[in-house]
């Protein structure tokens, strides 16, 4: 089984760079797209849809202000849409499909950038997405959150990371935050099962500098439960090509998607 993960950041501006013709060559079981920026009705347009995928979205009241989706070769059982709390659910943040053993999410937590009362909204989503993942784990099926989250989680996931301490996306309160899912609670990060190497990040900023120096950070995950630890095969972060400020991550699974 391979997941592909990307905040695309406008699935319209990525489109245009072509993401679609991408993503249909990667030989995917399941898509998870963040940051759409895209109503539902606007994803049902032929231009958005992929050969041999069902196609499932979640958007924000304000379509420009979120949006995920989810391409799937295999129809789900069930989706699900919302997590049952205002600052995930206003904001079209969370898209889950289920099929016979596993759930798979499209997930995007806010940037927290931009002033304190966008951090403190990042701030309230993430202990309400925490108590939301301390319930699921104890439930008996297996779960993958293919999640923008927006904070890297240790040193070797920021370039320079010493100069980054104070910034949204590195601050303490952000990093102890998945200290404690992928610590007390017993999640994994897909990436981090199989390599341990610096270097590999997912965003950068929209600089030249950054690309050139490569000062990246790595916001975007799989996290699994547990019982999917031994069947994670590969991940990876390509670099190229990219269709938004995101790269895409790719896993493969020891793992047949069925009903």
């Amino acid at each position: 089984m391979r997941i592909i993960s990307v905040n695309v950041n406008g699935i319209q501006a990525a489109a245009q760079r072509g993401l679609l013709s991408w993503l249909q060559a990667q030989n995917a079981d399941v898509i998870c797209l963040q940051d759409t920026r895209a109503s539902a009705l606007e994803l049902d347009d032929p231009a958005y849809q992929l050969d041999g995928y069902f196609l499932y979205a979640c958007d924000a009241e304000i379509p420009e202000q979120g949006g995920v989706a989810l391409y799937s070769r295999l129809q789900p059982k069930a989706v699900i849409t919302g997590l049952g709390f205002e600052t995930a659910d206003r904001y079209g943040r969370y898209l889950q499909a289920d099929f016979d053993k596993v759930s798979i999410a499209s997930l995007l937590v806010p940037s927290g950038q931009g002033g304190d009362a966008n951090l403190n909204h990042k701030l309230k989503f993430m202990d309400d997405f925490a108590h939301y993942l301390d319930k699921q784990r104890r439930k008996r099926r297996e779960y993958i959150y293919c999640g923008s989250l927006y904070v890297a989680h240790q040193k070797l996931d920021v370039k320079n990371w010493r100069d980054c301490q104070q910034d949204p996306g590195f601050l303490a309160p952000e990093r102890a935050w998945l200290d404690e899912i992928f610590g007390n609670m017993g999640y994994i990060d897909a990436l981090r099962e199989v390599n341990r190497e610096g270097d590999l990040f997912s965003w950068w900023p929209d600089t030249e500098q950054a690309e050139m120096l490569n000062l990246g950070w790595r916001f975007d995950y799989q996290i699994l439960t547990s019982g999917l630890r031994r069947f994670v095969r590969s991940a990876r972060l390509p670099r190229q090509p990219r269709f938004s400020q995101h790269a895409p991550l790719i896993v493969d699974y020891d793992w047949t998607l069925s009903l």
